[in-house]
């Protein structure tokens, strides 16, 4: 086990480095493109040489390598870097460090994305054991045709008919025939602080919305192909109850690709909170990444989504730590 833990943090490292350079290279183009973010502070005033490079300084792009198309600016990079293992991911337009503004914001989408893996997980994997347990049934057709359906739907599409039908229209009904705040807060069509948990069930119903329907696949054709293994001939010819075949043997190999799908769902999830959060007006982490990018603080962007692809390759270690316990021979290979 201390060998193949290893091997994943020896995995780990260049992993990081290759998607904080990518990510780096990207909003160096950018600015080298698009023109220096400082300057559209200023809007059509004209700064000072001084204010300028002030501004410049807070944005990070006070060096001249950012006015050489094609330049990667290294430089820039590795003291970026030394700066981040020292904790100081920068400042925002007004001065604000990144790392306050992230603990500020990252609560709302932790208790966002927490519910929707809940309920990636509860009704995806449920749906998909009913229609793995008994394929070619009506419950099978109902969620093939409904996962389909959603995986088909852009979440942004998801979202708006979520809060029309659910938090309009029949949030507005629950209102008006006196329902507890519990309720309607279930059914809010925006963030409630009255209701920190309750009004965040409906945005994450839809940010999981096409995990969920992944998952709910994912767990029906391992489940189906699994229950044809030879193993489970074996355990039911010893005299083992269906219930202990499928939990037991079944089900348990059949998590394995779920949890490969958890891995890549956390970074779905990730990047659906930030049109989840538009939708809901929820001030989380996608909230500050949009207002970032609307008012063109490139540096804000680059540090806040370091984080989250920190925060991405942790999740992904954990489960790859999971692989090895569900099922041992993943840690031979």
């Amino acid at each position: 086990m201390g060998r193949y833990l290893a091997r994943r943090l020896l995995q780990f490292v260049p992993t990081l480095l290759g998607a904080l350079f990518i990510l780096h290279y990207l909003m160096t183009v950018g600015i080298q493109l698009n023109g220096d973010p400082a300057r559209a502070v200023f809007g059509d005033r004209t700064p000072s040489q001084s204010q300028l490079q002030a501004m410049q300084r807070v944005f990070g792009t006070d060096d001249p390598c950012f006015e050489q198309a094609g330049n990667p600016c290294l430089t820039v990079f590795v003291h970026r870097l030394e700066n981040m293992a020292q904790g100081d991911f920068g400042v925002d337009s007004r001065e604000r460090p990144v790392v306050t503004l992230i603990a500020e914001h990252a609560p709302i989408t932790a208790r966002l994305a927490l519910l929707a893996i809940l309920i990636e997980l509860l009704v995806g994997v449920t749906a998909g054991v009913l229609a793995g347990l008994r394929g070619g049934s009506f419950w099978d057709y109902v969620v093939k045709v409904s996962t389909t359906m959603l995986v088909a739907i852009p979440i942004f599409v998801v979202g708006a008919v979520t809060q029309l039908v659910l938090g309009v229209e029949f949030g507005s009904w629950l209102k008006g025939v006196g329902a507890p705040d519990l309720l309607t807060g279930l059914f809010s069509i925006a963030y409630r602080t009255d209701q920190p948990w309750a009004s965040l069930v409906m945005p994450a119903f839809v940010l999981a919305s096409l995990s969920l329907a992944t998952t709910a696949r994912l767990t029906r054709t391992s489940l189906m192909e699994n229950l044809r293994g030879d193993y489970v001939r074996t355990a039911t010819a010893k005299g083992l109850t269906r219930n202990r075949v499928v939990g037991v043997h079944a089900l348990r190999n059949s998590l394995i690709p779920v949890i490969t799908n958890l891995g890549i769902s956390f970074g779905n999830l990730l990047a659906g909170a930030v049109v989840t959060e538009g939708i809901f007006n929820i001030r989380g982490i996608g909230g500050l990444v949009f207002g970032a990018v609307a008012t063109g603080e490139a540096a804000t962007v680059v540090s806040v989504v370091t984080i989250l692809v920190l925060v991405y390759l942790l999740c992904n270690l954990i489960i790859d730590v999971l692989y090895a316990v569900l099922d041992p021979r993943i840690r031979l290979d």
